[in-house]
């Protein structure tokens, strides 16, 4: 059950607010935006219109909501939510190892392609310099191919299908939950996570492809920008407490279009910082908002395995070429 907005008001601002039970406060954090500016939403009630970048936030939120929130925001604006659509009614078929949302989205940039091994979904980010680290050190990277989405479980379910890797210790009978086929594979090591890399001749990012793919080339803090908004990503604020859907945060894509790059699950890379350690970027459901930068530091054992914890892959943009030419 879900509910969407055509363009938000004061009256819907306020109407989410209490749907989600926050204070002005408490919804100024969540939104990135000052008290001020929720107070002066709600004064202007219909009349007044948040900005671009805050119809996105809002939107945001909304859609990453519960059912519940979704009820409460319908039954104060006199709405009609949507029926409930056959899988939230009824147990989900077993799914088809591999296949997931991703799978239904049209390669429309010119700079998108699908990988021809694991059939994900990349884009290019161009060679050049970009800010990395807190100091926003300039550093050059070659241009290389990213996953648009993390690595998800029905992703990997076809590795393992085409292997005798052992599957995440959490799935029942060696499948992912099957209402979890679009999240983030999880329980993954470093050791997991390089052998699908290796099986889909690919790699793990180093943590300068990682951060250049999260931030673009003028320094911004956020995959989006400068602006603190934690509704762009799922965060320990949001009490989720669990992944969700990696296309679900589309307003915090980065420069790149490249989703989940700030919340949801930290990612593994191929950056060693002590022998058997390696980075880890982009924070994770279970963290706060203030670890969600994407030059934030963070390294872990190679064997440790959590709920919060899966990968993406990338490959330099000459091999991808090759790989394309060589399937043509």
């Amino acid at each position: 059950m879900t509910t969407t907005v055509q363009r938000w008001t004061g009256r819907e601002s306020r109407a989410l607010r209490e749907a989600k039970r926050m204070s002005i406060r408490e919804f100024a954090g969540h939104l990135g935006v000052s008290e001020r500016m929720v107070s002066k939403w709600e004064a202007g009630g219909e009349d007044i219109t948040p900005r671009p970048v805050n119809q996105s936030a809002l939107d945001s939120s909304l859609a990453a909501s519960d059912i519940d929130v979704h009820a409460r925001f319908a039954d104060t604006l006199g709405l009609t939510p949507p029926a409930p659509t056959a899988q939230e009614t009824s147990m989900p078929e077993e799914p088809t190892p591999g296949v997931t949302d991703e799978d239904a989205i049209p390669v429309g940039d010119e700079n998108q392609v699908r990988h021809p091994i694991d059939g994900k979904l990349m884009t290019l980010v161009e060679a050049g310099v970009f800010f990395a680290g807190t100091d926003n050190e300039p550093v050059y990277v070659p241009a290389f191919y990213m996953d648009v989405f993390p690595t998800t479980n029905a992703d990997y379910a076809r590795f393992l299908s085409a292997t005798d890797h052992k599957p995440p210790q959490h799935w029942e009978n060696g499948k992912p939950p099957a209402d979890q086929q679009d999240h983030p594979v999880v329980f993954v090591t470093w050791h997991d996570a390089a052998a699908y890399a290796q099986w889909s001749a690919k790699a793990l990012p180093t943590s300068q492809q990682w951060e250049k793919a999260a931030r673009g080339t003028r320094g911004d803090i956020y995959p989006w920008g400068s602006q603190r908004t934690p509704a762009k990503c799922n965060c320990r604020e949001h009490g989720i407490r669990s992944t969700t859907p990696v296309d679900r945060y589309a307003s915090g894509v980065s420069p790149y279009g490249i989703y989940d790059m700030c919340g949801n699950t930290w990612e593994w890379c191929s950056t060693e910082t002590d022998p058997g350690r390696y980075e880890l970027k982009g924070s994770a459901f279970t963290s706060p908002f203030l670890r969600c930068t994407p030059s934030t530091f963070n390294d872990a054992s190679a064997d440790m395995w959590d709920d919060d914890t899966s990968f993406r892959t990338v490959t330099p943009a000459e091999t991808m070429r090759a790989l394309l030419n060589v399937q043509r």
